[in-house]
C-alpha cells in the first residue's frame, strides 16, 4: 500500500511563491475567504482584510484546506458557548509562509508549512516535558476568538457603509481563507517534497487518530481494538492500529457505506449498532471474548462513550477519548467502574506538533512508515464549493473533502 503519490498535483512547488512576501509583508492583504455569519447559514465567500502578523506571529498563504467534524459542529453551532459572528472557521490545511512577525526565528517566507490547532512554543515546562504534548501558553482553546498577543482580531469585513468590522477567528488558525495569521508555535515547517495537498490531512484527523493509537493506547501487535465512529479520525486509528500489528479491529457505525473503506484501513470486523437489541458492549464482550484491549470514541456522544468504556476487558482495558460531546456533561463513569478499566483522553494524537510531526512526514516520504493518506480523500473540490462539501460531509457521503484555493 503506497503512503502517499509524491507525484500528485498539488498546486504548489518548492520556491514557487517564495517572493511573495517581500512584496506584500507588513502591509494589509485583501483576499477571499468563507465567512460564516450564524451558526447553520451558508458560507459566504467574501472579500475581507488580513492585516500583517504582530510579534511571534506567522501569516499563511493557505493552498489547501479540509473539512473535519469540528469544523460540521462548529457550523451547526452545537456549542453555544464558542458561538461568535462573523467567523472563518477551518483548521485541517497547508500552505506556505508569506511573512512572518518580530521574534519568529524557525519560520521564514516561502517555507512549505501546515497550520496546527494546538502548539508547541519550545519553551515552557509541559514542551519541555515528554509526559504531554500540551502546551501551556499555546494549547488549543475553542472558545478563544483572538489573537493572544493583543486580543484583537487580523481579520477584518469592509460593508457598503465601508465601516471595517472584526472578523473572528477559529481554533488558533481559521483556514477557510486564502491568507491567515496564527500564532508561530502553531505552524509546522514540513520537507520540500512533501506533497500539501495531502499534508493537509496530517495537520488534525489523520495525525490524531494514528497518534492514539500509537502514542496514547500504544497499541502493541496481536492486540483487540474497537473504534467507535468511522470518520477520518476512526479510520487513522485503523490505519494506526493495523501498523502496529493489532490482530483484531472492530469498526462501530451506523453507516455501512463505511465499511468498506474500513475494510481497506485494516479493520476486520464490523457492528451496525442499527443491527443488534442488547447493548453494543456486551456483543463486543461475546465477539472477543471477554472485552477489547483498547477502544477509541471517535462520535462525541456521552452514551457511545460509555459503552466504549464497558466494551473494554476487565482489569486493563483502556479507553481513548478521541472527540468532543457538544454539550460539555460530565463523563457517564461511576467511580468504583475506575478499579477496573482505564480512561485517558488524546489531543493531536499525543504528538507534539513542531517537534514530532515533522519526523512522521519525513517517515511518509522515505517510506519507513506506509500511511495510507490518498484513501482518507472522498472529495477534491473548489474552495468555491464549500457549502457543497460540508453537505456531503453532514450527509455522511464524504469522508475528507480536500478544497483547493
Amino acid at each position: 500500500m503506497a503512503s502517499f503519490n509524491l507525484e500528485s498535483s498539488n498546486g504548489f512547488h518548492a520556491g514557487e511563491h517564495g517572493d511573495a512576501g517581500d512584496k506584500t509583508a507588513g502591509k494589509v492583504i485583501t483576499c477571499k475567504a468563507a465567512v460564516l455569519w450564524g451558526a447553520g447559514e451558508a458560507f459566504k465567500i467574501e472579500e475581507i482584510e488580513v492585516e500583517p502578523p504582530q510579534r511571534l506571529e506567522v501569516r499563511l498563504r493557505i493552498l489547501f484546506t479540509s473539512i473535519c467534524h469540528t469544523d460540521l459542529s462548529a457550523w451547526k453551532g452545537e456549542n453555544k458557548q464558542q458561538q461568535i459572528f462573523p467567523r472563518v472557521l477551518g483548521h485541517e490545511a497547508a500552505g506556505v509562509v508569506e511573512s512572518v512577525g518580530e521574534g519568529v526565528e524557525d519560520l521564514r517566507p516561502g517555507d512549505r508549512v501546515v497550520p496546527v490547532f494546538t502548539g508547541e512554543c519550545g519553551y515552557c515546562d509541559m514542551c519541555r516535558s515528554d509526559k504531554t504534548n500540551i502546551c501551556s501558553s499555546f494549547a488549543v482553546d475553542p472558545l478563544r476568538s483572538v489573537m493572544r498577543a493583543d486580543g484583537r482580531v487580523r481579520f477584518f469585513w469592509v460593508g457598503p457603509d465601508e465601516e471595517r468590522r472584526p472578523v473572528y477567528h477559529f481554533l488558533n488558525t481559521s483556514t477557510f481563507a486564502e491568507y491567515t495569521v496564527m500564532d508561530f508555535a502553531c505552524v509546522v515547517k514540513v520537507p520540500a517534497d512533501a506533497p500539501l495537498s495531502r499534508m493537509c490531512l496530517l495537520s488534525c484527523g489523520v495525525s490524531t487518530g494514528v497518534g492514539a493509537a500509537w502514542n496514547t493506547a500504544n497499541v502493541e501487535e496481536g492486540s483487540k481494538v474497537a473504534i467507535f465512529g468511522l470518520g477520518a479520525v476512526g479510520l487513522a486509528v485503523a490505519e494506526g492500529a493495523r501498523l502496529k500489528g493489532a490482530a483484531h479491529i472492530i469498526g462501530i457505525d451506523i453507516n455501512p457505506s463505511k465499511y468498506l473503506k474500513g475494510r481497506e484501513m485494516g479493520i476486520t470486523d464490523f457492528i451496525n449498532p442499527n443491527e443488534h437489541t442488547k447493548p453494543l458492549h456486551e456483543v463486543i464482550r461475546e465477539l472477543t471474548k471477554g472485552g477489547v484491549d483498547y477502544s477509541f470514541d471517535c462520535c462525541g456522544n456521552l452514551e457511545v462513550l460509555r459503552e466504549a468504556y464497558l466494551s473494554t476487558h476487565p482489569g486493563w482495558g483502556l479507553t481513548v477519548v478521541l472527540s468532543v460531546d457538544p454539550s460539555c456533561s460530565q463523563l457517564p463513569v461511576f467511580y468504583m467502574e475506575l478499579f477496573q478499566r482505564k480512561i485517558v483522553a488524546a489531543v493531536f494524537g499525543g504528538f507534539k506538533p513542531k517537534s514530532q510531526l515533522p519526523g512522521l512526514i519525513s517517515k511518509c516520504i522515505s517510506g519507513e512508515v506506509k500511511i495510507n493518506l490518498d484513501g482518507f480523500i472522498s472529495h477534491e473540490m473548489p474552495f468555491s464549493e464549500i457549502n457543497e462539501a460540508f453537505q456531503l460531509l453532514s450527509e455522511g457521503k464524504a469522508l475528507r473533502c480536500l478544497l483547493k484555493l
